[in-house]
């Protein structure tokens, strides 16, 4: 009777010592604020996931979650992808982050490109959000074949323009995966926005065609609207201007185009300014400059295509705060809204 009495002890003993090592073998490793990255391969058995998350270090016990697995039947439904967790998670949480397929977000890079961003502006706020070198974003952008986007191959194969891509990246705020960005697929991903953006305009091809100009000219034309109009009610008049003065065989005598050849824009150009000697100088050069001097919005690529009609060759802006303008037929006139605007600065 003693010898059953103490069998039996031993067998309870040896129960409780099992169960204490299952249940201990459950309970979450020590506690750390450090996240731990693990990737559940698509395939992957429960047995490797169970293994792995012990090397990870985030369960004490992979044999008693191998076993737990197979007696709940929770095994069959973990799925793959890239998982974080923090050491001390308990493992019914572990499991259920899988079962429910709730991935680590992967990590973007974000970035706003302003409308009426040249390509150089484009450079800096790129590299500054993405890591990506200046110069090899220039690099990239100036490449004049190689890309599989139909609006690139609208693009004169011309010497004289300063950045091949300019005015075709769509100004927008772009959010990307780190982990496979590279200068050109942040290109590419711009002049497809541009694709996109210009469907957004019912039967633009065909407008494009009424008007009488080439895509590269229209982009042309609304990048300098961009540049010039602070005002949007302006921009289809200002477009308006332009084809004026190009259908009188005037120079268009645009600020924005000077501007764009400096290293930083001026507040003021000086006459200095204006002889450089540069395709696109509009104040000694007739006609269009070579492409596009920024990245012009929707609604100036649509004042491009449909320019309200009028008799105005000039237009002056009024300093008075507004950033409007003044708008003349004749120079006559034109001298004397710019008299007006300098009595604006003055009141």
């Amino acid at each position: 009777m003693k010898k059953l009495a103490i069998a039996v002890l031993v067998l309870i003993l040896l129960a409780g010592g099992a169960v204490f090592y299952v249940w201990n073998g459950l309970q979450p490793v020590q506690s750390t604020e450090t996240p731990v990255e693990f990737t559940v391969e698509s395939g992957m058995s429960t047995s490797s996931i169970a293994d792995l998350l012990e090397e990870k270090g985030l369960i004490k016990n992979a044999l008693i979650l191998k076993g737990y697995l197979k007696l709940s039947g929770e095994g069959s439904r973990l799925m793959a992808g890239t998982y974080e967790a923090t050491p001390g998670t308990p493992f019914k949480e572990l499991l259920s982050k899988m079962n429910k397929g709730e991935v680590k977000p992967e990590e973007m890079v974000r970035f706003t490109i302003p409308e009426g961003y040249t390509i150089l502006q484009m450079a800096e706020t790129i590299a500054q959000e993405s890591g990506i070198d200046e110069k090899e974003f220039l690099k990239v952008v100036d490449q004049p074949s190689g890309w599989d986007v139909p609006i690139a191959g609208e693009i004169p194969q011309e010497a004289d323009l300063r950045h091949h891509l300019e005015g075709y990246l769509f100004p927008a705020t772009y959010e990307l995966p780190k982990k496979d960005i590279t200068a050109k697929g942040i290109v590419e991903t711009m002049l497809k926005e541009t694709e996109k953006r210009l469907a957004e305009i019912p039967g633009w091809e065909r407008q494009l065609e009424a008007r009488g100009v080439t895509f590269h000219e229209l982009m042309t034309i609304a990048s300098l609207v961009e540049r010039e109009v602070v005002a949007d009610q302006e921009r289809a008049l200002v477009a308006g201007v332009i084809y004026n003065r190009l259908e009188e065989d005037m120079r268009l005598e645009i600020d924005a185009t000077v501007q764009y050849l400096l290293d930083k824009p001026k507040e003021r150009l000086l006459y200095a300014d204006l002889e450089v000697e540069s395709p696109y100088n509009t104040y000694r050069q007739k006609g269009l400059p070579p492409g596009p001097i920024s990245s012009p919005s929707l609604e100036s690529i649509q004042a491009a295509l449909n320019p309200e009609k009028s008799d105005y060759l000039f237009y002056v802006t009024k300093k008075d705060g507004t950033q409007e303008h003044l708008f003349a037929k004749t120079y006559k006139e034109h001298l004397k809204n710019i008299e007006t605007s300098k009595k604006m600065a003055q009141q």
